[in-house]
């Protein structure tokens, strides 16, 4: 395998050594007793089991497991069992390694943390994913380990500052589902350095070309950026100083993504970005003054520049239910700028930074209660063990309760309770208890009695009413947003549903036995085809409902047998692989678009239109054949992280000679003639058809969008620099269709 590079064998020996000492070093402050020892048995076994393996890059596989246990050391702060574990990562999965091996070379602990590294084999199914079903067996061992997850995610780090080697369509699916889940779950468990680097990467193979400009743009402004900090710091150093505490004052630009969604949700261009950086203010003081220390700073920060009052986040006198915990502020210099200055100690710092790890290391054994985040994993687990939904709804049930910011609000007795941002009375009661919610029949919140699906907001009391004689329906799920709500919810339905179906099913094996057929495969088939069921289950249960009158039941045997109708779902497995292979076949290159139809039948995907010269990639779908969507469509992460097997890469061909519809807005200042202006840019000018234009002006300003068939994004370009130049007019951009 190796043969295609050029190997100085002893230079990589060297080199491994020098990475392996590397890693002891960061280890050496922490280790005890026998470490390391065990930490030299752990390299010499990965690097004996991986001696003939190379990465994409044609490095030595070993570095990959030696950068995954340095992550380990640095970035996350964690110890020797999982130095160790990262080491061994990858060995039973692509070596002759055993778990067996493992756990006698290297004891239970380290191969139960393998064990849940370990991707699980098997082919996906009808409605599961292979990566959503890896997903959720590794959540399975956070609940018991939550080594397993910390070691993944600097595994996943690992593998994302490496992606330059991978195929186009391999950095796609693996960006896209580092933004779906891993970010989402490094931010989870406060991982906040990392989580900024996933995004980062994972837009800079996404999105590149947006990326590579506000990197030069942060980059230009670097030494500008850098005076201001200065001139900032200056004053307030000073006086912190004279008080006596002593801090680190840093600043730091925000993250490539942040400014990235800035810039979209506000729609400005990246010098209207107001908070590029942030200052960031870390005191050393002892655990029982932080509280006082951080105030005190926070007053002479603003004694020198005025802060905004909207923009206060007290993050310590309750901190984020991922334990972070901070002051933030943005305060106007007196340029006339706003900046955000964020005050911590330092050991707030090293949980922001290292998350659970730094964590767990000043939890001490007589800290009062579980932290909220020993709570949120406590609760991972609860809704793990209700085992019976699909993978994939897991993992989207799941995601959904990552990035969700929190409400907090108290019980009639006063105690806390912290619930994702848009909860409502009823997840409020199922938080409590699944009996409390399942007969919840409305709730006080402050004294005053309100429906079931009345928002909480941050300090609610909240005083749950109930009834023995309520039982959970159909219509909760509408309104409940908590993973234990729905959960639960769902696990009841299913239940009186089995119920239902179950009764169903006496009923009609009494009606066949009339009409003497049997219940079997052949006349369930018949009898789903002719209700139009979509499964058995909803077969029986509407039986049972009496949705479905059972006299009807006999003129099944009417219906002859060639009528018996094939379902799709139950063909799903085979007409994906069918078509994804047919796909793969006609071109094992890339599917080029704008070519010979008849070759692979392709749609665009109507969530984001694409048009010629947008990155795309193509979907194979169950019953449309396949959908061509651009790699920024808000689908697009979500497709690609849960079915990366029917991705199909796709470019556009260059002779095109077909029209594309896109939307353009324009914004600037009202003036007579401005419309007469943008109509005769693009209709005579450019000789572009137009589909439609609407306009709005409010107080002389002046905001228009307009619909236009064009060849491809450079066509695009041009049109939107012509109406750009415009007199009057401020900013003219592309907008996606799928956001009107």
């Amino acid at each position: 395998m190796g043969d295609a590079f050029v190997v100085d064998v002893e230079e990589e020996k060297k080199e491994i050594l020098r990475r392996y000492r590397r890693l002891l070093r960061r280890a050496k402050p922490f280790l005890k007793d026998d470490d390391a020892k065990i930490i030299r048995k752990a390299f010499f076994t990965a690097a004996e089991a991986h001696k003939d393996m190379r990465r994409k890059t044609g490095e030595p596989y070993i570095y990959h497991p030696i950068e995954v246990a340095y992550i380990c050391v640095a970035e996350i702060g964690l110890g020797t069992t999982s130095i160790v574990s990262a080491l061994l990562h990858d060995v039973v999965e692509d070596t002759d390694w055993s778990l067996g091996d493992v756990e006698r070379e290297f004891g239970v602990k380290v191969m139960r943390i393998i064990d849940g590294l370990t991707k699980i084999s098997g082919v996906p199914g009808e409605s599961m994913s292979e990566q959503a079903e890896n997903f959720r067996k590794m959540l399975l061992t956070l609940s018991k380990d939550t080594r397993v997850i910390l070691i993944k995610l600097a595994d996943r780090l690992h593998n994302m500052r490496t992606l330059e080697s991978m195929q186009r369509h391999k950095q796609l699916k693996i960006a896209s589902e580092t933004f779906y889940l891993y970010a989402p779950l490094a931010h989870r468990l406060g991982l906040y350095a990392i989580k900024t680097e996933l995004e980062d990467l994972s837009m800079k193979y996404r999105e590149a070309d947006e990326y590579n400009y506000i990197a030069k743009k942060i980059n230009d402004t670097k030494e500008e950026r850098s005076r201001f900090i200065r001139n900032f710091i200056r004053p307030v150093q000073k006086t912190i100083n004279e008080q006596g505490y002593k801090v680190e004052i840093k600043g730091r630009p925000k993250s490539i993504y942040s400014i990235a969604t800035k810039m979209k949700k506000q729609n400005v261009p990246f010098e209207e970005v107001y908070d590029l950086f942030a200052i960031r203010i870390i005191i050393d003081v002892e655990e029982e003054n932080e509280k006082a220390a951080c105030w005190h700073v926070y007053s002479i920060v603003t004694d020198n520049y005025t802060p905004n009052p909207d923009r206060l986040r007290d993050w310590i006198s309750i901190p984020k239910a991922n334990s972070y915990e901070s002051l933030h502020t943005t305060v106007m210099t007196n340029k006339g700028q706003w900046v955000e200055v964020q005050i911590r100690t330092r050991r707030m710092d090293d949980i922001a930074e290292k998350g659970y790890a730094a964590h767990w290391k000043y939890k001490d054994g007589a800290s009062s209660g579980e932290s909220s985040l020993d709570l949120w994993i406590a609760s991972v687990r609860e809704s793990l063990e209700q085992n019976d939904i699909s993978a994939i709804e897991f993992v989207d049930d799941f995601r959904s309760n990552l990035f969700q910011e929190e409400v907090y609000a108290f019980t009639p007795k006063g105690k806390l309770i912290t619930l994702p941002n848009g909860s409502c009375a009823l997840d409020f009661a199922f938080d409590i208890h699944t009996e409390v919610g399942g007969c919840c029949i409305g709730a006080k919140i402050n004294k005053k009695l309100v429906s079931l699906n009345t928002k909480i907001k941050n300090g609610d009391q909240v005083e749950i009413l109930t009834s023995s004689k309520q039982r959970p329906n159909e219509g909760w799920l509408k309104y409940v947003i908590t993973s234990k709500a729905i959960a639960s919810i769902k696990d009841y339905l299913k239940e009186e549903k089995k119920k239902a179906a179950s009764e169903g099913k006496e009923i009609v094996l009494r009606k066949l036995k009339q009409i003497k057929l049997d219940l079997n495969n052949d006349t369930i088939n018949r009898m789903i085809a002719y209700f139009g069921s979509e499964s058995p289950l909803d077969f029986f249960y509407e039986v049972g409902k009496g949705k479905i009158d059972p006299k009807e039941i006999k003129k099944i045997s009417d219906v002859k047998e060639e009528k018996k109708h094939k379902r799709k779902h139950s063909d799903q497995p085979n007409e994906v692989a069918h078509a994804t292979k047919k796909a793969k076949e006609a071109n094992d290159n890339p599917l080029i678009l704008g070519e010979d139809m008849d070759m692979v039948d392709y749609k665009f995907a109507n969530c984001c239109k694409p048009i010629p010269g947008d990155d795309v990639f193509g979907f194979v779908t169950v019953s449309d054949g396949i959908k061509i969507h651009r790699t920024s469509c808000p689908n697009a992460t979500e497709l690609m992280s849960n079915y990366g097997y029917r991705i199909i890469k796709a470019k556009w061909t260059s002779q095109q000679e077909i029209a594309f519809l896109a939307g353009i807005k324009v914004v600037g200042t009202d003036r007579l003639g401005m419309i007469n202006d943008i109509t005769q840019i693009i209709s005579n000018d450019l000789k572009v058809n137009m589909r439609s234009m609407s306009i709005d002006t409010d107080n002389g300003i002046f905001e228009g969008s307009v619909m236009v068939y064009v060849d491809d994004t450079s066509h695009l370009e041009t049109m939107i620099d012509k109406l750009g130049s415009i007199n009057g007019i401020e900013r003219a951009y592309r907008f996606d269709l799928y956001e009107d």
